[in-house]
């Protein structure tokens, strides 16, 4: 990433926000703040979504197509927070979206986060919720795919790896939205482009010790995994003002080189989270739209 970053260099329709989005949120002061204030914005459940207990003891907010009859296809998704704040909650609008426009049954997991639940808590928690998710009698088990954004992203990519390992539910896509997937990256001895926000390499650091703790990151992180094949289809998307920019479109190659076919969005002049803040935005819009015509492809029903 260039070292500065002039006015002209942000996307059009994110200059204006981009004045008011701080480069920084998550640290270890501001932690239990956020949280505090996370649980309390969301504790209330709409009353169009399904907020269950599952067996394992991982709640789920389950949101269903309308007008859909029949076993359909399924999304399960993660939300971000750099693996230490979120709730899934924060995404009712999206997942609503999700549902309609592809016609599936979309669940959001609220896994446990860390530092108090380091790996592979979390990643057992995205587990279960698909496994639960898979056997719904209104989904069909054959159109199943996961997602996440952010630190979702990341146990998204880690969750196709555990699934394809563990041969339970055969995947057929996976959404990785600026998936935070590769702990190297803070160790990079290169200063934080000026045109980042909400996630700086500060926070990362912060992000994957906590996450981490004492497990050995050639197992836990996605992108030092050896063995990509045999991974479901992927949508790789990130902007170029992202922390994640470099190591995203790194795992993207090691991908297709290992023959996974993987469609890539690059948003030129993009930071992280941009979709999230400006949802409504031409940019975030066309965004959304090449999430859901990667999925409507794969998630298609079988020719007779």
């Amino acid at each position: 990433m260039p070292g500065t970053v002039k006015p002209s260099d942000i996307h059009p329709d994110l200059r204006r926000i981009a004045r008011l989005v701080p480069k920084q949120v998550v640290t270890p002061v501001t932690l239990p703040v956020i949280r505090l204030v996370t649980r309390r914005m969301w504790r209330r459940v709409p009353k169009d979504v399904e907020a269950l207990t599952l067996p394992s003891g991982v709640g789920v907010r389950l949101y269903r197509p309308s007008g859909v009859k029949g076993p359909g296809p399924a999304l399960l998704w993660i939300h971000g927070g750099g693996y230490v704040i979120g709730h899934p909650g924060q995404d009712d609008e999206l997942c609503r979206r999700y549902a309609q426009r592809l016609g599936a049954t979309v669940v959001s997991v609220d896994y446990r986060l860390a530092p108090e639940h380091a790996y592979p808590t979390p990643l057992e928690d995205c587990y279960a919720a698909l496994v639960w998710m898979a056997g719904l009698p209104t989904v069909d088990a054959a159109r199943v795919a996961i997602g996440g954004a952010s630190a979702g992203g990341g146990l998204a990519a880690a969750l196709a790896l555990l699934a394809r390992d563990r041969g339970d539910v055969a995947l057929a896509a996976q959404l990785l939205v600026y998936p935070m997937l590769d702990d190297r990256t803070v160790g990079r001895d290169q200063p934080d482009n000026p045109g980042l926000r909400l996630w700086n390499r500060s926070s990362n650091k912060f992000g994957w010790s906590a996450y981490l703790g004492d497990a050995d990151p050639d197992v836990a992180v996605p992108a030092r995994q050896t063995d990509l094949s045999g991974l479901p289809p992927a949508w790789m998307g990130v902007g170029t003002l992202d922390l994640f920019h470099d190591e995203d479109l790194a795992y993207a190659a090691r991908l297709k080189e290992a023959g996974v076919p993987c469609d890539i969005q690059i948003v030129k002049g993009a930071f992280h989270g941009f979709d999230g803040i400006v949802p409504k935005a031409e940019v975030s819009q066309a965004f959304f739209n090449s999430q859901c015509a990667m999925l409507r492809r794969v998630l298609a029903p079988a020719a007779a």
